[in-house]
């Protein structure tokens, strides 16, 4: 029988993510992690990060990078370290991120309760602590397609095994639309505009041919149209 309080968290309005409940921590985007990446392309993987990163900027989330024995790792990909140029990652010993305890006071000093996470490798380093975290009564989110692992199979089952403990599964693209929730809440959007243009694919360039669209004068459209 399923916990009611359980349930409750997954369902309804409050189980959406808006940019006062929640908080992103992105863990070991770094070159050797990338290296071993065979689930996604690593094009795939930067633009999707990047693209959640720019998101939660937007919006304001609290928004965590860290990192692991970096001296040998190397450094957290210089796209994803631009997004937030002024702050240092976490580099950590423990592969467990849920281990570091400044990484669990960080949290806790942002009063949210809803983590969302996306890291390289899904099997082992998200896993892990989204596993951990859950256990101590969050609300978890994994941002699949801003994670990866070893092979396909290892990432599936990564992602299998957090669903199974409790978390939610999304894509970059689905945080910043819950963030944004409203079009009316126009001051973000300029700036989630630019993101889905910058980061989505056919999508950025379906907006940027409707913007050409509207912006063309009607005689202009009516010339064309004719073949004149």
């Amino acid at each position: 029988m399923k916990d009611a309080s359980t349930s409750a968290a997954k369902a309804g309005l409050n189980a959406l993510l808006t940019p006062t409940n929640c908080a992103l921590i992105l863990i070991d985007h770094q070159p050797f992690q990338f290296a071993g990446l065979r689930s996604h392309d690593t094009q795939t993987i930067i633009n999707n990060v990047v693209g959640l990163a720019k998101a939660a900027k937007i919006f304001g989330v609290p928004t965590l990078l860290s990192t692991v024995v970096e001296d040998k790792g190397g450094h957290l990909i210089k796209q994803l370290q631009d997004v937030f140029p002024e702050q240092k990652p976490i580099d950590r010993t423990f592969i467990n991120t849920w281990e570091d305890e400044r990484v669990v006071a960080w949290v806790r000093r942002t009063g949210r309760k809803k983590i969302v996470m996306a890291a390289l490798w899904t099997e082992i380093c998200l896993a892990m602590p989204v596993i951990q975290a859950l256990g101590e009564g969050y609300e978890v989110y994994i941002v699949t397609d801003a994670s990866g692992g070893v092979s396909v199979e290892a990432h599936e089952m990564a992602i299998q095994r957090m669903v199974q403990a409790g978390a939610v599964p999304i894509t970059w693209t689905v945080f910043g639309s819950e963030l944004q929730r409203d079009w009316a809440r126009t001051a973000s959007v300029a700036a989630l505009a630019q993101t889905l243009v910058d980061h989505m694919g056919n999508v950025g360039t379906s907006l940027l041919w409707e913007q050409q669209l509207l912006n063309t004068p009607s005689e202009a459209k009516s010339k064309s149209a004719v073949g004149v």
